[in-house]
């Protein structure tokens, strides 16, 4: 089985490096947009400076570098090859934990974790906080291969997800995710193998009773207005990947600078800033995660997750053991009786009082401290 799983290094040929600044150089820009914010999506000015610094000082060799200092790996699971991070922590009773990122996010939101999971008395923790980490990325995203069939949804990948760790050697685990991969996460939860002690997720799915809305808080109702903007004003994205993702895909895979607008609104959108995405993440962290996308040509393949599997993100409820961490920026936040219907099995609720979407991304040290303090509960 071991010969199975292969030894994995990134190195993007020159050329295609070559090849992206010149196409930033012969971008054909629309013109200005009418207002004076964000409301129409990324504005020019913005998406302008994020792209002349993107082919005159950004760097990808430096993200390939960090990305290599990591033990990565590719394996063939269910007619796909996986590709993953997989790195184990110096403390021999450490914790096997498989997490899973989302759309527009990639590997890269966990850069900034895995040193303080895996490797926790050099970062403030004890050796019983320590985590094995999997770090998968989702089918037709980043390096995994694209499907080239239909029905690669949440529960096919949370399968092979379990296959994966069975295939590491795992026999006790835990699962963490966000976005997507709270939703794949909570798909292995329904799965409920009996290697998964506990799942943690930091966006989670579960709408008010007819009875909770006549109790409403403030803070409740600020969540549903939230919830409702999204779905008026913010969520015109998801609709075009969820209906027309190959149509979308040929603009993301000819023009970087589309990629990169297409990433950069959502990032603006969803992290806890003060007005501009550059508050909450660098410019390199974005374009690290931008260039994931456009030097693996994934823009199609990662939007068809929302083709597969958007209408089947609300949830049932579950019994396994479970973790939600909810950040103030996030999409949906739901409140705690809410959850509880879905989540039957809570061993772990907090409300932080920053961060967004990107939760591991722009608040690692929070992020770090929630997955120990939720799964110290079943070691």
């Amino acid at each position: 089985m071991k010969q199975s799983i292969n030894p994995f290094k990134i190195d993007i040929p020159q050329a295609q490096l070559d090849d992206l600044k010149a196409r930033l150089a012969n971008t054909r820009w629309p013109n200005a947009e009418p207002v004076d914010d964000w409301s129409q999506g990324a504005p020019l000015n913005a998406v302008q400076a994020l792209c002349e610094y993107w082919q005159h000082s950004y760097d990808w060799r430096r993200c390939e570098r960090e990305l290599n200092s990591y033990p990565q790996f590719t394996t063939e699971i269910d007619e796909l090859d996986i590709h993953f991070l997989h790195i184990r922590s110096p403390h021999d009773d450490a914790m096997p934990m498989i997490m899973t990122h989302g759309w527009p996010g990639s590997i890269l939101e966990f850069m900034r974790v895995i040193e303080p999971l895996t490797n926790p008395t050099a970062h403030g923790g004890s050796a019983s906080d320590a985590f094995h980490l999997v770090i998968p990325s989702l089918p037709g995203y980043g390096f995994s291969g694209k499907p080239t069939c239909t029905s690669w949804g949440l529960e096919r990948i949370a399968k092979a997800w379990i296959a994966l760790m069975a295939k590491l050697g795992y026999t006790k685990y835990v699962a963490q995710g966000g976005d997507w991969g709270a939703g794949v996460t909570s798909a292995i939860g329904y799965i409920k193998p009996p290697e998964c002690l506990a799942i943690h997720v930091n966006m989670a799915l579960a709408q008010p009773s007819a009875e909770d809305m006549e109790t409403l808080t403030e803070r409740d109702q600020k969540a549903l207005a939230d919830i409702k903007y999204y779905f008026d004003s913010d969520s015109g994205y998801a609709m075009i990947q969820k209906t027309r993702p190959q149509s979308l895909g040929y603009g993301l895979a000819d023009s970087p600078a589309a990629q990169a607008a297409w990433i950069y609104e959502k990032f603006h959108r969803w992290t806890d800033n003060n007005g501009r995405p550059e508050d909450a993440l660098t410019l390199d962290q974005m374009l690290d995660d931008i260039s994931m996308y456009w030097l693996t040509n994934s823009g199609a393949s990662s939007a068809r997750l929302y083709w597969e599997s958007f209408d089947s993100i609300f949830a049932e409820a579950m019994t396994i053991p479970c973790g939600i961490s909810v950040f103030p920026k996030e999409l949906f936040r739901p409140a705690r009786q809410w959850a509880e219907r879905i989540y039957q099995n809570l061993i772990h609720w907090n409300e932080l009082e920053k961060g967004g979407h990107f939760a591991a991304f722009e608040q690692p040290e929070l992020f770090v401290n929630e997955v120990r303090t939720c799964f110290a509960n079943i070691r």
